[in-house]
């Protein structure tokens, strides 16, 4: 009996690193495009705002609704949820606030504080336009780190759930390792378009999504060593509702503009609509 249990960890463990670093295909993608190719990353960020939008309001937000309201009944649970999914976007808004304006690309700096007063016209406007590309490539860094921070803690009780279902019932957990596997797919892309456009280093990009989807596993390991014997459906709900507000939070904020400001209006809104379908269509796949 026992060996059969350590057989049924290991397999789920197995399982479970399988769906977190599925996000490692996603982001390898970014080895196969050019630093250049605006039009690609103004695609490849609204893709990413569609694919969070989307499984975030239809998926975790529905999640978390359930787990809490099974928890604390209807009306209670109702307001909890809803509670938690702004309070995850007054939370990602608060720590974007807090970053000093010198590194917020979101803040405003005038054309006095780069002009040298002794250079040349053309000194000038070089100035302006290094300080524009360093402002734009801090803002896709920031961002893409986020989205790596808010896709990992939504992977970490993503990984418990599937850990958790594959122990006790592995032919239940196939399909849904199958399908967070395919859902994490362009994830994986979410994290590694703006920090390869940021950095220009697919090393740096891989490495960060890769290490996102390591969340997913260590999330089965930490529940089964520590958090098994307190968690509960209200904390799950939570934290879920937590990440869906952090998410779209990210998507408006900061993926949409700037896949606006990269490429033209309707790139942005077709790269939004195929993510939501991508997405829509990888959590249909395993029903």
């Amino acid at each position: 009996m026992d060996v059969l249990y350590a057989d049924n960890v290991a397999f789920a463990f197995a399982l479970t690193v399988f769906a977190g670093l599925s996000t490692g295909i996603g982001s390898a993608l970014a080895f196969f495009t050019k630093k250049s190719n605006t039009k690609f990353l103004a695609v490849s960020l609204g893709f990413s705002a569609g694919v969070m939008i989307y499984v975030s309001m239809v998926e975790i937000f529905f999640k978390a609704r359930t787990s809490l309201i099974s928890e604390l009944g209807l009306e209670k649970g109702s307001w909890v949820s809803v509670i938690a999914f702004f309070g995850g976007m007054f939370l990602i808004g608060l720590i974007d606030k807090l970053i000093p304006s010198s590194e917020n690309p979101h803040e405003l700096h005038t054309i006095e504080e780069i002009n040298d007063t002794h250079a040349d016209e053309t000194h000038h406007l070089e100035q302006i336009q290094k300080r524009e590309e360093a402002l734009k490539n801090h803002k896709l860094l920031r961002m893409g780190m986020f989205t790596a921070l808010a896709i990992g803690i939504h992977n970490f009780p993503e990984g418990l759930a599937t850990f958790i279902a594959a122990l006790h019932e592995p032919k239940i957990a196939i399909p849904i390792a199958a399908a967070i596997a395919i859902h994490n797919i362009p994830e994986g892309i979410a994290v590694s378009v703006p920090i390869y456009f940021a950095t220009g280093s697919k090393k740096k990009a891989f490495f960060y999504s890769f290490l996102s989807g390591l969340s997913e596993p260590l999330g089965a390991l930490v529940g089964y060593l520590i958090l098994m014997p307190f968690m509960s459906e209200a904390v799950m709900g939570i934290v879920f509702a937590l990440v869906a507000g952090i998410m779209v939070f990210i998507s408006l904020d900061e993926l949409l503009p700037s896949a606006r400001e990269y490429g033209e209006h309707h790139l942005s809104i077709y790269g939004l609509v195929a993510g939501m379908v991508v997405m829509a269509v990888s959590l249909l796949l395993f029903i």
